[in-house]
């Protein structure tokens, strides 16, 4: 089978190792530290290099869906844990959160842990958490107006919820945004979240849906994520990217972004 890789390094030695038992078809350098390399090889396991690659079959499909995970992967925070800090138990939900992120936790379960710990919480402390906190992940901003600009629609899709998607969503541009919602009652956080909860597999189902939609098969799709619950859509697109991702998932996808930030994946549009 044919694969194309870019490859994000430096050292022209990343690149000889990336190249053992291959055989190339074509080689180059895109620019300073961005590298091109089409290559035909029966299996091809890149986890063992360090550097920045993402990695694809050649030719690749047209991509005609870009959707993403949102905390800690369009933006640098996780935004429970954010919230927790507002009564005092960030480091408890956090705790939490990564143990869901490792994929040590069922991810509903976790979620409804630590929202119950949220109970109280005025609910205009999230759009005072938002304003102060939440910051986009750079290019970002660059990737999701590319994406569009070459006729694609992008999709924001979260185990987060939807007060902080919809605000994210309308920062970067994204088309459309999924997440839970969270229960309000009387101005304060009731502590639970509505069911169902949207989580890895429904993340997968929206990434289906989507292509339904716009007529298009998975390989089709870009799908950007750094949790455990983004596996299932990570596997299934035609190019899943792992982003400064927990080592689960690491693991498991072949393309992933780990020293760079969001606008590498520009290369590959």
């Amino acid at each position: 089978m044919d694969y194309i890789a870019t490859l994000f390094t430096h050292n022209p030695q990343d690149i000889e190792v990336f190249k053992q038992g291959l055989s190339i078809i074509r080689e180059g350098r895109k620019e300073e530290g961005v590298y091109e390399i089409i290559f035909s090889a029966t299996s091809h396991d890149p986890r063992a290099t360090s550097h920045d690659l993402v990695i694809e079959p050649y030719p690749p499909a047209p991509k005609k869906l870009l959707i993403s995970d949102m905390d800690s992967t369009m933006i640098h925070q996780e935004c429970i844990d954010e919230l927790a800090d507002f009564v005092g138990k960030k480091a408890h939900v956090a705790a939490i959160t990564e143990r869901a992120m490792n994929g040590e936790m069922v991810f509903e379960e976790a979620l409804r842990e630590r929202v119950a710990l949220l109970k109280g919480l005025p609910v205009e402390k999230l759009q005072q958490c938002f304003d102060e906190r939440i910051t986009a992940m750079d290019g970002a901003k660059e990737l999701v107006s590319a994406f569009k600009a070459s006729g694609g629609k992008a999709v924001l899709v979260s185990g987060g919820f939807t007060f902080f998607t919809e605000r994210v969503a309308r920062m970067l541009g994204f088309d459309e945004h999924y997440a839970n919602i969270l229960e309000v009652e009387n101005g304060r956080l009731t502590g639970t979240v509505r069911e169902p909860i949207l989580g890895k597999e429904a993340k997968l189902a929206e990434l289906h849906r989507q292509c339904k939609l716009l007529g298009c098969q998975p390989e089709n799709v870009i799908a950007i994520g750094d949790g455990a619950n983004d596996l299932p859509m990570l596997k299934e697109a035609g190019l899943g990217i792992a982003t400064h991702a927990k080592p689960v998932v690491a693991a498991q996808v072949k393309s992933r972004i780990n020293h760079g930030d969001l606008s590498s994946i520009l290369y590959v549009l």
